[in-house]
């Protein structure tokens, strides 16, 4: 069984966690299922016009490389059920303002998950805890599958990590038996340190940030920029689950749940907030159907961006829909 690791800091905070992390490799069997599921996945990924190589053509010139830009978009209907069966050519990408030639495109994609939960599990969440445990538990059954890796955090005045990333379901609801209440709320540290455990994964695979919280926000060293940084840097979605204890905004932290909104909106997730605490394993229903609906569209930017620099993107569907997409990623390199 994994010692919890604390996380209080941007800087440091991770090494333990991550140690962990690495010391637990898929056992051979499941390595080869994840294996199988890639392949599948990239014979699923379907290049709508080819891309010259960037080695060296007849006459000897050097091409450069262009890298793939890969968006994940979440389309929804007027009744904000996912909408299925659109195309390819039902899809305009936008970079900068300008239009892209869309040249590979998956719809339903399988492309694996890495998943991060994080539940909140500051002293102003303790009564909802033990229903936020057992909620998080039937999510985890249902959402994992054998090519899927999860995570589980709990986050007080401090980040720690319960379980890392890996598809075992009995080891992973044990980390949910492990979370203990504590003072303060590291919000930020939660999407910050989420952000870069999710960096440090594989390509190649879907990154996810799912955080439980009543959006309080009281010890964090990382501020919001830092975060929402983070978050697009890694190219991870985020959800976020608001459980408000107090219906009404003159007694709850109204300005924790604007942040996360926010944050979930640049990165293409969603923000909901259940009435009940009953309705909090519908909230993760629809997460779980959500993932499992999204198109990938990909495309060669043009012009090519300056290296280390955000560059703002829009999806757009030719349909009655709504789209939801990261509105901007990091072209690689030194950020400036």
């Amino acid at each position: 069984m994994p010692t919890p690791s604390p996380l209080s800091a941007p800087q440091n905070k991770f090494t333990a966690s991550m140690a962990v992390c690495r010391a637990n490799v898929l056992r051979p069997a499941m390595a080869l299922g994840a294996c199988a599921a890639l392949l599948a996945c990239a014979v699923a990924w379907k290049p709508v016009a080819a891309r010259e190589g960037n080695d060296q053509d007849q006459r000897g010139r050097i091409r450069s490389e262009v890298t793939l830009v890969s968006i994940l978009a979440s389309v929804l209907d007027k009744d904000g059920r996912p909408a299925l069966g659109l195309t390819a050519d039902q899809f305009d990408v936008y970079e900068e303002g300008v239009k892209q030639k869309i040249e590979a495109f998956e719809p339903e994609t399988q492309q694996p998950l890495d998943l991060a939960l994080m539940i909140d599990s500051s002293l102003s969440e303790i009564k909802e805890l033990e229903f936020e445990e057992e909620a998080a538990s039937r999510f985890i059954q249902k959402l994992v599958r054998p090519a899927d890796r999860l995570a589980v955090y709990g986050f007080a005045d401090a980040v720690t990590q319960l379980a890392p990333f890996s598809s075992n379901l009995p080891s992973l609801q044990a980390g949910l038996r492990r979370i203990t209440p504590g003072d303060g709320t590291a919000l930020y540290d939660a999407v910050f340190l989420g952000s870069q455990a999710l960096a440090k994964n594989p390509a190649g695979r879907r990154r996810v940030i799912v955080l439980v919280t009543d959006a309080g926000e009281t010890t964090s060293r990382a501020d919001f920029e830092t975060a929402r940084r983070a978050a697009l840097r890694a190219d991870a979605l985020l959800y976020t689950i608001v459980v408000r204890a107090v219906k009404t905004e003159g007694g709850r932290n109204t300005a924790g749940e604007h942040a996360l909104e926010t944050i979930a909106d640049s990165t293409g997730g969603a923000t909901y907030f259940p009435d009940t605490i009953g309705q909090l394993g519908e909230m993760f229903d629809r997460i779980d159907r959500e993932l499992r609906t999204q198109y990938r569209v990909g495309y060669y930017p043009d012009p090519r961006p300056p290296a280390g620099t955000f560059r703002k993107l829009e999806v757009r569907a030719k349909c009655e829909c709504k789209v939801r997409s990261r509105s901007a990623y990091f072209s690689g390199g030194r950020l400036e």
